[in-house]
């Protein structure tokens, strides 16, 4: 096979639509690269990610994947400012940047349904409903989105809805354990898998049973501008990245593995991984009941944006709680997954 002429290599890369790198006497097209950036340390949420790049299915597709991993800068923040081209992001985080002004757009949904839960000790038995949390503390992470769902879950059971908050980040859950606080918010397919491992006994409130609507708790985001300029190759990322949750859920105990691998001096706790991942498939939060993968449910968008307009949460770029309500159809897309 003779080597291409200049000439036919730029006039092929051109229609393919692929970058060149030009050496001194031939141009090769180099392959296009994506970067992701990751929203919390490593954990099975992800794993999707490090299976479509370990099996090959970014090289199958054309790409190559740079997963960077967790800063104190947000993922979304990196997306809407053009340092990551996606993001994993919460459907929380996605609508209040949003509204904020932030150029985001969700076009994946990793988890399918609400992993969230309130949770105490099991010892706690005068805790029966919801409503027996009034007057007690919680130990929270600083957001406003806590106060609005505690309080709904409180009085759609009869409460008041008034409790005292003490804002501890991830410590809440040592506190809970030693009973400086009386509840707290987890997720339960890490830390409640986490703490079943440990033989901590907890009881819990989901938070669709008390007036909250489901929600997809983690996405991968781009921005508009990425979209708009790249839409063949967001299209192949997000395909190639389904095929990694496809993959997960057939073959759990392979892609735990990979994602072991992967992360050797983040997941030290093999069992903590295989249990959560155990979690996420039996519980259908990777692939719903109804078979989707990846695909975002537009009522169930559109009623956690009412919810969060409703409550007060979402605020303007000036920092002013809106008073029209967005047209959240355009917060997110099942467009790139074909």
């Amino acid at each position: 096979m003779t080597d291409l002429t200049r000439r036919q290599a730029l006039l092929l890369t051109l229609a393919s639509g692929l970058p060149l790198i030009a050496g001194s006497s031939r141009v090769f097209a180099a392959t296009p690269k994506v970067t992701v950036a990751l929203d919390w340390t490593v954990n099975t949420n992800h794993i999707g990610l490090f299976v479509a790049r370990d099996k090959g299915f970014y090289r199958e597709a054309g790409l190559e994947v740079d997963i960077l991993p967790y800063s104190d800068t947000g993922a979304g923040t990196l997306v809407a400012n053009r340092v990551a081209d996606f993001g994993i992001n919460g459907t929380i985080s996605l609508f209040t940047q949003k509204t904020a002004g932030a150029d985001l757009k969700a076009v994946y949904a990793v988890v399918q349904s609400e992993t969230g839960r309130v949770v105490f000790n099991a010892e706690r038995g005068e805790i029966k409903s919801p409503k027996d949390l009034d007057g007690l503390t919680y130990g929270g992470f600083g957001s406003a989105w806590e106060n609005a769902l505690i309080s709904t879950i409180i009085r759609h059971d009869g409460g008041k809805g008034n409790f005292e908050t003490v804002t501890l980040g991830t410590s809440a859950y040592e506190a809970l354990a030693n009973g400086s606080v009386d509840f707290t918010l987890e997720v339960s397919t890490w830390e409640g898998v986490e703490a079943e491992l440990k033989g901590i006994k907890q009881r819990s409130f989901v938070y669709a049973d008390y007036g909250v609507p489901d929600e997809h708790t983690t996405l991968i985001s781009s921005s508009e501008a990425y979209l708009q300029a790249n839409p063949a190759l967001a299209s192949a990322f997000i395909q190639a990245t389904r095929r990694g949750y496809q993959f997960t859920v057939d073959h759990p105990a392979e892609a735990a593995a990979l994602l072991i691998a992967a992360n050797k001096d983040a997941l030290t706790n093999p069992a903590l991984i295989e249990a959560s991942l155990k979690a996420l498939i039996d519980g259908h939060y990777l692939r719903a009941e109804n078979g989707a993968i990846g695909t975002m449910d537009p009522a169930k968008m559109e009623a956690i944006g009412d919810f969060l307009f409703k409550a007060g949460i979402l605020r303007d770029a000036d920092g002013k709680i809106l008073t029209q309500r967005p047209d959240f159809t355009k917060y997110f897309s099942n467009s790139t997954l074909g």
